[in-house]
């Protein structure tokens, strides 16, 4: 087993392809099933389960590219540390949308400024698919409502949001779920887990929301609220930030609902230079380095 054969592995495994792959990491193809055939040999297990023109990774093959990811990690870190070079490559965040529109786009400009060699993406959307995104190796890390209690993640708490129920303008006081029994919500899809405080904070008043309508962004939601549509739940730092956020009434939620945390998480034990280069820009990741 060798670095090349890992590189391969991975590149297989992400594209489940093997000419996607090959154009990856610049191979020809039957190097690549010859090389991938050589690793499952040495390990004496199926990597990949051979379906027509497609590959899927076996159950084995799953438990493996955690580990060769992590080694390919491994190496590149100290290849960076032993060289004294600043960290080079690309970095798959996620982000909550509300997140990334207020909270980060400041530190995204100094990343981009302090690290040119480390090409950044950011992808965006409910809780529920950035923590699927980081699970299944898709993205680096990933800023999520918290805290998360999964065996395989590690994080740090970064951000506090103060949440707020929108109405139309001139809406009689919101005090609690009752005010606003049967009344139609406008959130994000169920993986949500703002929808999902939502929700609760209905349930465990004695109160039920009426239709819930999906919407795909918060200017959507904000929008459909102002035209006197029905309620919306969502940061008062992202309100504040949108054009129309003077049209509506906000309702701050009773104590013990009103603040949720942002982490920002990564699969345990995974740390790159690329992740600690972002991270590092936050004061709390770097005391938690420390």
């Amino acid at each position: 087993m060798d670095l090349t054969q890992l590189e391969m592995f991975n590149a297989i495994a992400e594209t489940g392809s093997i000419t996607a792959a090959a154009k990856r990491v610049h191979r020809v193809p039957s190097n690549l099933t010859t090389r991938v055939r050589q690793l499952e040999a040495s390990l004496g297990v199926a990597l990949f389960i051979r379906e027509n023109q497609r590959l899927r990774l076996s159950p084995a093959g799953h438990s493996f590219l955690d580990y060769s990811r992590r080694i390919l990690a491994l190496v590149d870190e100290a290849r960076t540390v032993v060289s004294g070079e600043t960290p080079r490559g690309t970095l798959a965040l996620g982000s909550l949308e509300s997140t990334a529109a207020v909270r980060i786009p400041a530190i995204l400009a100094e990343f981009n400024r302090r690290f040119e060699r480390i090409h950044l993406t950011l992808s965006t959307g409910p809780s529920g698919d950035m923590l699927d995104g980081v699970l299944d190796g898709t993205l680096a890390a990933a800023f999520v409502d918290g805290p998360v209690l999964h065996p395989a993640l590690e994080g740090v708490r970064v951000f506090d949001e103060e949440m707020v129920v929108i109405a139309p303008a001139g809406h009689a006081p919101i005090q609690r779920a009752q005010d606003v029994n049967g009344r139609s919500i406008y959130a994000f899809r169920a993986n949500c887990s703002y929808r999902r405080h939502f929700e609760s904070w209905f349930q465990n008043d004695g109160a039920m929301p009426g239709k819930i309508h999906e919407m795909e962004s918060y200017h959507g939601m904000l929008a459909c609220v102002i035209a006197g549509a029905g309620l919306a739940l969502m940061p008062r730092s992202m309100l504040e930030s949108m054009p129309g956020s003077h049209q509506v009434s906000v309702w701050p939620l009773a104590d013990d609902w009103r603040t949720l945390a942002t982490w920002l998480i990564w699969r345990r034990g995974a740390r790159t230079p690329q992740l600690d280069a972002f991270a590092g820009l936050l004061p709390e990741y770097d005391a938690l380095k420390k």
